[in-house]
Formats: C-alpha cells, structure tokens, sequence
C-alpha cells in the first residue's frame, strides 16, 4: 500500500492587504491591493507538499461556515485525503490578517477560531496508518501536539515539528523528534541563544540535540537556512530573488521539505530543494496560492 505524509495543523482563511508601510500604532494608512485567501500554516504545508507530488493526509479542525466549507473544497481539488478532518461545533474558523509591505515583510494577527478546538480525541488512530513521515506546527493546542508527537513514537513514525509560532517547548516537544525547523526568533526562545553567527547557530543546534533532536534546520530568512543533520552541517543558501510577498515562505520550506524527504532524498539534498521551492513562493502574492507546482522543480533531482 502506498505510504501517506501526515500533516496536522491549522487552516484559516487570510485577509490580505497590500501596503507602502507598515501603520504606527494609533495610525491609519490607506492600502493597496486586498486578497482573501486560504492559509494556515498546517494547511499551506498541506498544499505545498501536495503540488509537489506528496501522497498528503491532512488533519485539521475547522468551523461550520463558509470559509470552512471553501477550505474544505481547495484541499479536495489539491488531492490531500481529507477524511480525518472535522469541524467545530462552537468556533468559527480561523482567519488571519496579514499586512504586507513594499519590501514584500508581512504583519500577521490571527484569530484561531477551531483550530483551538482541535483535540486528541478529535483524531483518529486510523490518521497515523500507512504513514512514513508526520508534521506539526504550533497553531493547534500544544496538548495536541504534544499527543501526536507521542503517537508518532509509538508508530515509529518519524516527525518533524516546525515549532510556529513561537513558544518555549520543553523535553516531551523535542525528545525524539527526527527534525526540528525553526526560524531565529523561535531558536532562540526554545534554546535561549540569540542565533546571530555559524558559531551560535552550532551552539543552538547543540542544545536541541542534547535535547533528543536528531535533525535541526534552522531558516534565515533571505539568508538561507543552517543544517546540522547526519549527512551535513552548514548554511544552505537560498536562491536570490525580488521578493513580493515573503507570507508563507516557510511554510512552503516545510512542505517541500517533507516531500523530498518523503522520497528519499538526503536532508541536504530536501533543504536545497525546499530553498528553491521557498523562494518561488516569495516572488507571488499569497499563501497557498504561492506554493509551487512539481514541474516547476522537476528538474532539480535530474
């Protein structure tokens, strides 16, 4: 039987408004262009994985009303197997407001709505069958997370946990994790070191292997991303481009970092391939809608 890729996480509709500066606080500024697109970080991952050819099951909660219903339907049409979502009785789903600048930076606030509402009893042991490799993000309760991450090891199922937002996380988050993916701000709120040289980045790498990580890829933004793994340790620089809108880069990284591990590569032949991926999703507006398709990569592993 085929394998799976499990992603569990969120899903919320974005509201996005283009603009020249971010406002002040107390300031109104007059914006550009406003897009209403469907975000998340499980369900961006969800989808960026899936155009680039995962066999994707995606786990999420969402409200009984219309921007559920659409998110539903997009996840469909990209061919993620829905069938262990399910829907909040009292929330309304999620949705983002999400501010973009001249420079292509972004502002988010989200209300999570049914994301909150997504909890262990809500998934089915069935969800974890079949399947080789599991991600999770920070938009769920952390007891969810916390309980799928135990699943996994008990399935043996290897996972990677993209710990986003940030939050302080402790030894039942990382120990026994295969990899970890934060960026700066959430390495150094997990660890307590400020990744600001190769040096630190080594030493923040360090500390999450004492902590029972086996894999740690920190992204850097424009500047790539560090990979201390069993096959190589350093920078990764990411292709340069003129970034449009930088919203859901890293989730992009992350689904096309599942992917490509899913398929065997290596973990620094996946991190060049997500880098390409990421940087792609920079130059358009959007959050899924900026995830790239497979044949724009296909040529990267031949």
């Amino acid at each position: 039987m085929k394998q799976s890729v499990l992603i569990i996480g969120s899903s919320n509709t974005d509201m996005v408004v283009k603009t020249e500066h971010f406002p002040k606080p107390g300031e109104t500024v007059l914006g550009g262009t406003f897009l209403m697109n469907p975000g998340g970080k499980g369900a961006n991952q969800a989808v960026a994985a899936a155009r680039l050819g995962a066999d994707v099951r995606f786990v999420a909660k969402t409200g009984n009303d219309i921007f559920g219903k659409q998110a539903l339907e997009g996840f469909k049409k990209e061919g993620i197997d829905t069938r262990f979502m399910t829907e909040s009785a009292d929330l309304a789903s999620g949705v983002a407001l999400i501010t973009v600048n001249a420079q292509g930076q972004n502002e988010i606030v989200v209300a999570s709505g049914a994301n909150m509402d997504l909890h262990p009893a809500d998934i089915a042991d069935a969800a974890f069958e079949n399947v080789t490799l599991a991600l999770l993000q920070l938009e769920i309760p952390a007891e969810t997370v916390r309980w799928a991450l135990a699943k996994c090891a008990e399935k043996r199922i290897r996972a990677i946990l993209n710990p986003a937002p940030a939050m302080k996380l402790g030894p039942e988050f990382l120990n026994g994790l295969y990899l970890i993916t934060p960026n700066e701000t959430e390495t150094e709120l997990i660890t307590g070191i400020a990744v600001e040289s190769e040096e630190t980045l080594q030493k923040a790498a360090q500390y999450l292997y004492e902590q029972g990580v086996q894999n740690v890829i920190i992204t850097l933004g424009s500047k790539g991303i560090y990979l201390a793994g069993d096959d190589f340790t350093g920078i990764i620089p990411t292709p340069v481009v003129e970034a449009v809108d930088s919203t859901a880069a890293g989730d992009v990284f992350n689904g096309a970092l599942l992917k490509a591990i899913a398929d065997g590569a290596t973990l620094e032949q996946a991190s060049h391939f997500a880098c390409q991926a990421a940087a792609i999703s920079v130059t358009r507006m959007g959050a899924q809608s900026s995830a790239p398709y497979q044949h724009e990569l296909d040529s990267f592993f031949n």
